[in-house]
């Protein structure tokens, strides 16, 4: 027996396309059935990565009794949040607005109208965890609708009216100032945790836009900052949250000090933190932070790409023997895969020893410094990451053998586009032609198989695209291609976010500033979301923000410069309140207030490309600078930035220009390295 779920392309419906319950999709055939039998929608919204929401699926959707009961009395939606993150975040808001808290699965009750009246998140199939059993809230809706539906249609439409006032910001008038940028690094510096490294108790969470504002300000001269940044980044490559045999990191920590991750691996996750340990890399010289952005790269191409050049969405916390079960170690099992020698300096490093830090297994976490290892076990510290790295050779062998966790292998635009930037960005430094490789495959990909009739797609599987893009997805790709555009200066790529910044304004600009999340073309919604905070991928409007900087510089577009900071200018006070919540905000306001140097780097025809006065800005950790680069004479629609900027004296030439104010052009390397990095 199998439901409406049968047709769609995302593994997280498929997986419920057999339940009893006769699910459909979010479209207009469910929608007016609902209005129709004029009975109550049932929406759940989950992902397939969720544990939650694997355990609420078998306790309850395949549940015959509890089919029966949904059945009959509703009209039941279910919604992968990674598809549609729109419906996502007008429901998730009004979950949080009904119980103080919200997470997945998510359970909402709307009228046919689409208007929320009750909500939660996993409801168990009998009473426990302080919780009414699910049979019982079904009963109970139930009833309501049919004996008391005035006082319920009241309280959904106060709360529509909440929902709808949250969402309805505009820009305020008022300067630019360089004062939050400071004060937001304070607030961040003065509750970090000072001994785990992070912010937050448990569940605490990788933080990687605040980080990279750190680093922002470490840029600047703050040395707390960098501090700050140092120390949540190395927290979290001890192992844990990092998985120190495979590459790669976990959706989060449930403890406070980065053990125990929840074991999902999320594409943006790793996208984003392997930027910041990139830039923090390139800003400290710190070799561990190299290792880990490349070990989290590799994973990403390992384990994340599709043939076609997409990026998977995710990859489960379950596998055969339970969450967490592929990534963890008995003590026996390492001591028999391992030699003496290795499996002596895994004892000392891991502190292995009693009954295990997790369910009676091991996760792997440093629990020293490997110089301390090394000189405990009497060793050189080459010789201790010798031996190590052969002992996680070792152990990913021994793991490969393993059920591997279920992939989530539909393609996300907007994840996608975070994978694009941080691969195009760390191609030169890495020394990596294989990453500026995969970013342009990953580019071809988005714009042959997401941009269809010149408006992006959300998602892909299997060679099918569904679903309007968001705000997200359109600012987040212009950026990607304005990363990869200064990695290898192909002209197509600025064409490409030219058009997707002018459908970007078309599409989604509110009369009252800013951008709602959706466009006209998403369908059926109760309103156009326009969500402010960054979650854990960054602020669809934040995203914007950026890009209108950016592409403003490029093509001198004051007018899209001017329609950022009109955004930004409004947000300053919360931003520097609220580091946390506004990381990506406070990215764009620091490009903003400046100052944004522009770098020119152009070549007689002919001539070889000129690769190192290109290093010398690509390969070094550059506080808000813009390159372009070409052969001259450039050609008709290349940047403003890099017209009448001819070679001097017949050699590659690089200009350097401070808003107005621009140097005299400079022809040796060393010297516009100085320049940059002054």
């Amino acid at each position: 027996m199998t439901n409406r779920l049968i047709h769609e392309t995302s593994p997280y419906l498929l997986q419920h396309a057999h339940n009893p319950v006769h699910w459909e999709p979010w479209d207009d055939l469910a929608l007016e059935r609902a209005r129709q039998e004029d009975k109550p929608i049932f929406l759940s919204i989950g992902y397939a990565a969720c544990h939650w929401c694997h355990v609420m699926a078998h306790e309850s959707f395949e549940d015959a009794g509890i089919a029966a009961l949904l059945n009959e009395h509703f009209v039941c939606i279910k919604v992968d949040r990674e598809e549609r993150p729109d419906l996502d975040s007008i429901y998730m808001n009004a979950v949080v607005a009904m119980t103080g808290q919200g997470g997945w699965p998510m359970s909402v009750f709307l009228t046919p109208d689409l208007e929320p009246f009750y909500g939660g998140t996993y409801f168990p199939p009998v009473r426990r965890y302080q919780m009414p059993a699910f049979g019982e809230v079904l009963s109970g809706i139930r009833q309501a609708w049919e004996t008391d539906r005035p006082n319920l249609m009241q309280a959904a439409a106060r709360l529509t009216r909440h929902l709808k006032e949250r969402a309805d910001w505009s820009t305020q008038p008022g300067s630019l100032t360089a004062d939050s940028l400071p004060a937001a690094a304070e607030v961040l510096i003065t509750t970090q945790d000072g001994r785990h490294g992070g912010w937050g108790r448990a569940p605490k969470f990788p933080q990687p836009m605040a980080i990279a504002f750190l680093l922002r300000q470490a840029a600047r001269g703050n040395g707390r900052a960098r501090d700050a940044a140092g120390d949540a980044l190395r927290a979290m490559q001890r192992g844990g949250l990092m998985d120190l045999v495979g590459g790669g990191f976990h959706r989060y920590s449930t403890d406070e000090r980065w053990l125990v991750p929840h074991f999902e691996k999320m594409l943006y996750d790793n996208a984003q933190l392997a930027e910041v340990y990139l830039q923090a890399w390139q800003l400290t010289g710190e070799e561990s932070f190299r290792q880990t952005c490349v070990r989290t790269l590799d994973f990403m191409l390992a384990e994340m790409q599709d043939p076609a050049g997409g990026f998977y969405s995710s990859l489960d916390a379950d596998s055969e023997g339970g969450e967490g079960h592929f990534y963890t170690w008995t003590g026996q099992e390492l001591q028999t895969l391992l030699a003496p020698v290795e499996w002596q300096l895994v004892e000392v490093y891991f502190a292995i020893r009693g009954q295990g830090n997790f369910e009676g297994r091991w996760i792997l976490q440093a629990q020293m410094t490997p110089v301390a290892a090394a000189a405990k076990l009497g060793i050189s510290v080459e010789q201790f990451q010798e031996t190590l790295a052969g002992v996680l050779t070792r152990l990913q062998a021994a793991r490969s053998e393993r059920s591997r966790p279920a992939t989530d292998d539909k393609v996300l635009t907007g994840w996608n586009a975070l994978a694009l930037r941080v691969l195009a960005t760390a191609a030169h430094p890495l020394g990596r032609e294989d990453f500026l490789a995969a970013a342009q495959r990953n580019a071809d990909f988005l714009l042959s198989q997401m941009l269809i009739n010149d408006r992006l797609l959300r998602a892909w599987r299997g060679g099918t695209s569904r679903h309007a893009g968001t705000l997200e997805d359109y600012a987040g790709l212009i950026l990607g291609l304005l990363a990869l555009y200064q990695a290898d200066g192909q002209l197509r790529w600025l064409r490409a976010a030219r058009n997707l910044t002018e459908r970007m304004l078309a599409d989604f600009a509110d009369p009252n500033g800013g951008f709602f999340d959706t466009s006209a073309a998403a369908g059926s919604l109760l309103l156009r979301p326009k969500d402010l905070p960054d979650n854990a991928t960054p602020s669809g409007n934040a995203l914007a923000a950026q890009a209108l900087i950016f592409m403003a510089a490029l093509d001198d577009r004051p007018e899209w410069f001017d329609q950022a900071a009109a955004m930004l200018a409004g947000l300053q006070s919360s931003a520097a309140a609220h580091p946390l919540a506004f990381g990506c905000w406070l990215g764009g306001l620091d490009a903003a207030v400046g100052p944004l140097r522009l770098l020119a780097v152009v070549w007689p025809a002919g001539q070889a490309q000129p690769t190192a006065l290109l290093a010398a800005a690509r390969n070094h950790y550059t506080h808000n600078v813009i390159v372009a680069a070409a052969e001259y004479p450039v050609e008709a629609d290349a940047p403003a930035l890099l017209k009448q900027r001819p070679p001097q004296d017949n050699q590659p030439t690089a200009y350097v220009c401070t808003g107005t104010v621009c140097l005299p052009p400079v022809t040796e390397p060393a010297r516009l390295r100085a320049i940059l990095g002054s």
